[in-house]
């Protein structure tokens, strides 16, 4: 391989990169790993727009300063995995490159294709062009005219469009105006549906002559914004959302929000914009993204799994054009293992196979020794989207109940046939399944509802023998109970010690009597962490396992061979090195390990410590602070950089101050003599914020009105009681346009038709939406009100690392 060559996997691809340091913006010295390393981030909301569509690239392979060239028919070189659909044209077909995974867009992206333009019509499942599945109008600015005119005029048009029933959304193209989009059901012709738009075009031009103009002629174009209906025609393309442009700096045709077109310094974004904005709001379009129209007829591998589902009533993916994608050659495929709460618990177990998940219900999961043999009913094939889902199905949908990966990872296959499969599957590192070498044995009927055995193999594929499952069933899994208070800890289901809020004044009383000393209070997640001699598990504190979620914390620990728990916080760091809850959340609900290997390099975590417990003889558990600092203290020269032990002060007030000072969320009083309490809220700790904060239970939501008509306006909150869930007030404040949309999604399979408050007033009530009280969120506010609510409250962000029975009132 030659020196500037590099050989690299994307989403189980391997891809040769070239020329990596070749500059492809002079202007601003953007290189071709840049390009890259753009579209490879930017993929999740750019996919949802060009999957499907033919893409015609131009490309730029000695930078932008050079002559581009178009290109349409897919080159030889390109990799046989790399989907192609074929269109016609007078001398014959073109085999056109499709874009439906990371990828196709990090290839492209290699061609030095800067620029991907699409049709507004999607490929349908007969392999010919489907009827447009959108609208768009191209807003260009003639000389004299620019961005914020053409905002003017897509004001204008909004009006119009959403009077006939389509919601637009704009688009600042990167080159000189603006875009918009608008869904379409797949009821029209393109010729339909150009004539729609040239008499909208036409109705613009009437009502404002003095700024808009319809035709093409450039005599007409003079301080005037001309709407362009023409690119509806099924022959033309569009510069597609999220594309780079071949202009003087890499400028991008970026997804915008309609207050920002009310912006007078509107400008056109660059790549660094426009990643920065999808961390922070999110795709602004992806309404019209995936699930844009109707999503396509129902032949295919997937047919029965589409039938059976609606996506607009499931939160399960349901994919718009239900083509198989082949698994490529040489990879490993992909297994999954979901426990599934439906009217009986089971197991679903999926192996990809042919482009989808074969899958199989298991009433009692992975058999945990070769002297069991468990029954499995084969389902439905389910899409490879699949793999990564976890959520609540709703009642009266089909397989209604939770769903939540219990395992997942990539498998080896020895023998796939009708009746008998034999593989070996490696789990997440520090997962339940380990390594296993399993084999599923058909004994009854045929496809969906035939009914196998789901064994483990003696032996390894090597013919050695294989141990017997290191971690219980799934089963007993789910009989298993934390310990009680004050029991020995346990290495496999850790709980932590909890501290109570007290004021300075009682911090300082406190620490007085004691001979206290205070620790910083870290603003991250908690977490417990169980060596067991060889490695260490993450658990939250509603004893999740959490392990898979921080490979970069678990990775390359030796703490020695005695068993340990390890207590401490998760905690992400902004840009000036202060513990950022607001950017953990980036971390926290990730459960996919291609997203999760995807962000960990974005936001790194460490682990802080401040406590440690010896695990074996019973005194252990009930050790004096000082003397499990000790061993912290020992500890700590054992521990990899992104574990850290910090110190303590002997001051309360220098606590304080230092804590104020660098922005931190408050301090931790501990008394020295005390033993930890598991699952206990100790007064022999005490913390002090300086900024109030409370874990609330979200009970239900009102609708938004002007901006956010379409989203969640405000958040129903609460605090359990023993006389049921008081209400604590409204929270819409400090929530951004991504984490509406994202609760959007999490709520809207737990609605409920009746109030879970106590106590809501008749004024909240009124529009609200009821959702069940199970999901945790952490508020910031300034006081708690003589009747129990929450002034001032600010969105902080969900708290999946606990429960609904751990949120109790912080006074």
């Amino acid at each position: 391989m030659a020196d500037d060559e590099q050989l690299v996997r994307v989403a189980g691809r391997r891809l040769r990169l070239t020329n990596l340091d070749k500059v492809l913006y002079p202007e601003t010295g953007t290189t071709k790993a840049e390009v890259i390393d753009y579209f490879s981030r930017i993929a999740p909301l750019m996919i949802p727009h060009v999957t499907g569509r033919p893409i015609t690239r131009k490309r730029w392979p000695e930078g932008v300063q050079s002559t581009p060239f178009f290109a349409k028919d897919l080159e030889a070189g390109a990799p046989g995995w790399l989907r192609r659909m074929p269109i016609q044209h007078s001398g014959g077909a073109k085999d056109y490159p499709l874009a439906d995974d990371t990828a196709a867009l990090v290839y492209l992206a290699q061609t030095a294709a800067l620029e991907l333009h699409v049709p507004q019509w999607r490929f349908g499942d007969d392999g010919m062009p489907a009827p447009p599945d959108r609208l768009v109008l191209d807003l260009d600015p003639g000389p004299g005219a620019g961005l914020v005119e053409c905002a003017a005029v897509a004001r204008w048009a909004r009006r119009i469009l959403t009077d006939m029933g389509l919601e637009p959304y704009p688009v600042t193209s990167g080159s000189k105006g603006l875009h918009l989009y608008a869904a379409l059901e797949g009821a029209l012709t393109s010729e339909q549906v150009s004539q729609v738009a040239k008499e909208l075009a036409r109705a613009l031009e009437s009502d404002h002559p003095e700024l808009v103009v319809s035709s093409m002629s450039k005599a007409l174009r003079d301080g005037k914004v001309l709407v362009d209906w023409s690119q509806n025609n099924g022959k033309k393309t569009t510069i597609a959302p999220y594309s780079l442009r071949g202009r003087e700096r890499p400028f991008v045709a970026a997804p915008r929000t309609w207050d920002e077109l009310d912006d007078p310094g509107l400008r056109h974004l660059v790549i660094g914009d426009v990643l920065l904005r999808a961390d922070e709001l999110g795709d602004p379009m992806a309404a019209i993204g995936f699930r844009a129209g109707a999503r396509g007829g129902t032949t295919g591998p997937l047919s029965a799994y589409i039938a059976k589902r609606d996506a607009n009533r499931t939160p399960e993916p349901v994919p718009e054009n239900p083509l198989a994608h082949a698994t490529p050659a040489g990879e490993r495929p992909r297994f999954v293992i979901q426990e599934h709460h439906a009217t009986r618990l089971h197991w679903d177990f999926r192996l990809e196979h042919d482009g989808v998940f074969a899958s199989w219900a298991v009433p009692r999961g992975v058999p945990p020794t070769p002297g069991r043999n468990n029954l499995a009913v084969q389902t439905e094939d389910h899409p490879l989207e699949y793999g990564s889902f976890e959520g609540t199905i709703p009642r009266g949908e089909y397989g209604a109940g939770t769903v939540t990966i219990w395992d997942d990872g990539r498998y080896d296959l020895e023998k796939w046939r009708e009746d008998e499969i034999i593989l070996t599957a490696e789990g997440r590192p520090g997962g339940p399944l380990g390594r296993a070498r399993l084999a599923l044995i058909r004994t009854d009927g045929d496809g969906e509802k035939s009914t196998w055995l789901l064994h483990r193999m003696k032996t390894d594929a090597a013919g050695l023998p294989q141990p017997d499952a290191a971690t219980p069933t799934p089963t007993e899994q789910a009989d298993r109970r934390p310990p009680r208070d004050h029991e020995t800890l346990s290495l496999a289901v850790p709980r932590a010690m909890l501290s109570v809020s007290a004021t300075p004044g009682i911090a300082r009383a406190a620490a007085q009597r004691w001979g206290a000393w205070t620790e910083i209070k870290w603003d991250g997640m908690r977490a417990l962490g169980v060596w067991d001699g060889e490695r260490l598990r993450l658990y939250a504190r509603s004893g999740a396992d959490a392990t898979a979620r921080y490979p970069d914390i678990v990775r390359d620990v030796d703490l020695g061979p005695r068993p340990l728990v390890l207590d401490g916080e998760v905690v992400a760091m902004d840009a000036s090195g202060r513990p950022s809850f607001t950017r953990l959340q980036q971390r926290m609900n990730l459960r996919s390990p291609d997203e999760i290997a995807r962000e960990v390099p974005r936001t790194p975590v460490q682990y802080v410590l401040f406590d440690a417990l010896p695990v074996g003889d019973e005194h252990d558990a009930v050790l004096p602070l000082r003397e499990r600092r000790r061993l912290l203290e020992d500890l700590s020269a054992r521990l990899p950089a992104q574990i850290i032990v910090p110190p303590v002060f002997d001051d309360v007030d220098a606590a304080l101050e230092t804590s104020g000072r660098l922005g931190l969320e408050g301090v931790v009083v501990k008394d020295p003599a005390s033993s930890y309490q598991p699952g206990v809220r100790s007064p022999s700790w005490l913390k002090v914020k300086h900024v109030r904060t409370q874990e609330v239970v979200i009970g239900g939501m009102r609708p938004g009105r002007g901006g956010r008509a379409s989203m969640i306006g405000s958040l129903l909150v609460g605090v359990p009681t023993p006389e049921g869930l008081h209400y604590c007030g409204r929270v819409g404040s400090g929530l951004s346009e991504r984490a509406l949309a994202s609760l959007l999604d999490l709520l809207a399979p737990l609605v409920v038709n009746t109030d879970p408050f106590a106590d809501t007033p008749a004024a909240d009530a009124a529009d609200a939406i009821w959702v069940q009280p199970s999901v945790v969120a952490e508020v910031e506010f300034a006081e708690w009100s003589p009747n129990g609510t929450l002034r001032q409250a600010r969105w902080r962000g969900l708290r999946p690392d606990k429960s609904a029975a751990d949120v109790v009132r912080e006074d």
